[in-house]
């Protein structure tokens, strides 16, 4: 009898193995070099175990990329409950988070799934579909003209992090996350 019929099945865990594993190997060699084979030997599943989760290749890339949604929106929640300040609270977190995944310390596979995002119709609507419930959540605070302009600037440095020359489009991070995060208090 193999191992796979002794143990106790845990699908809560399987699916963060594989969806653990998939973000790995795209960090380290984009989406292209996600497979289903290799996430599965990787996760110490079979293939049949990884198609249990998720149909296709697609399926698991969009998990993944839900997934690190998700993660972004739990680092956000918690600056939000760190900030007493009303006005742009969610824009000060967002610019938080979003300068956080940059430089060294970066998620990588945000990066792969980032450059994946750019020619595939899905996962932009997936980042649309967050963002706008995001902004329909903190309409009461974020609102402002100026300060969906710091969101914007903030995504548009996020873009030129992920060039690999990016210290010449962006040489001073720290000061910039600086300015975009005061530009979300009132004057």
């Amino acid at each position: 009898m193999s191992n796979a019929h002794q143990r106790k099945k845990q699908p809560e865990q399987v699916r963060r193995a594989l969806l653990d594993n998939a973000a790995r190997m795209a960090a380290e060699h984009g989406i292209g070099g996600v497979t289903v084979q290799a996430v599965a030997e990787a996760a110490g599943v079979t293939k049949g175990g990884l198609f249990h989760h998720f149909p296709n290749k697609k399926a698991m890339v969009d998990a993944l990329f839900d997934d690190l949604l998700e993660q972004c929106g739990q680092r956000i929640d918690a600056l939000l409950a760190e900030d007493s300040v009303q006005h742009g609270r969610f824009t000060r977190a967002y610019v938080k988070v979003l300068f956080e995944e940059s430089g060294e310390n970066a998620l990588d596979p945000w990066k792969a799934l980032s450059m994946s995002m750019i020619a595939e119709p899905v996962l932009q609507q997936m980042w649309a579909d967050w963002m706008t419930e995001r902004l329909a959540r903190h309409r009461e605070t974020d609102n402002d003209p100026m300060l969906e302009i710091v969101r914007l600037a903030a995504d548009g440095a996020w873009l030129a992090f992920m060039s690999q020359t990016h210290e010449a489009l962006v040489p001073d991070v720290t000061g910039l996350r600086e300015r975009l995060v005061a530009l979300t208090t009132r004057t």
